[in-house]
This record gives C-alpha cells, structure tokens and sequence, in this order.
C-alpha cells in the first residue's frame, strides 16, 4: 500500500531540509534529491514506529507562492 503526503524542502546553508508536513518528520541533505529520499526513509520508519491509523487526510494539492511583508516600521 502506499499513501501521498506533502514534502517541502526549503535550503538552508549548505543542506536542503525536507518536512512532511502531515506528520511533521524532517530529514535533510546535501542535494534535493538526497533530502527527499532521507525523508522518504524517515517517513517510512515513523510510520513503522507508529503506524498509519492517524495520518491525516492531504487535499493532494499544494500551492506555493513567495510572501513578502513590512517589517520594522
């Protein structure tokens, strides 16, 4: 069986750091690629640790778009 679940990786320094914002287990790497497979694994080990009986319901969509805002006024 397999499941969907939103990942967003975001790159901090040197590393990209993937969150699955369903279960909120973060993983990183040194490539996108990299961070998304440790995620991946990471998932999969929560998953086996705690089960899937409370993942929550993903729309399956996801829409990112950058925020810029006043700081400082």
């Amino acid at each position: 069986m397999t499941k969907k679940l939103t990942a967003v990786i975001t790159r901090e320094e040197k590393w990209y750091v993937a969150h699955c914002l369903e279960l909120g287990v973060v993983s990183q790497g040194k490539t996108i690629e990299k961070a998304m497979a440790n995620l991946k694994e990471a998932v999969e080990l929560y998953l086996e640790s705690f089960g899937i009986k409370d993942i929550p319901k993903t729309s399956g969509e996801v829409i990112l778009s950058p925020l810029e805002v006043a700081v400082g006024r």
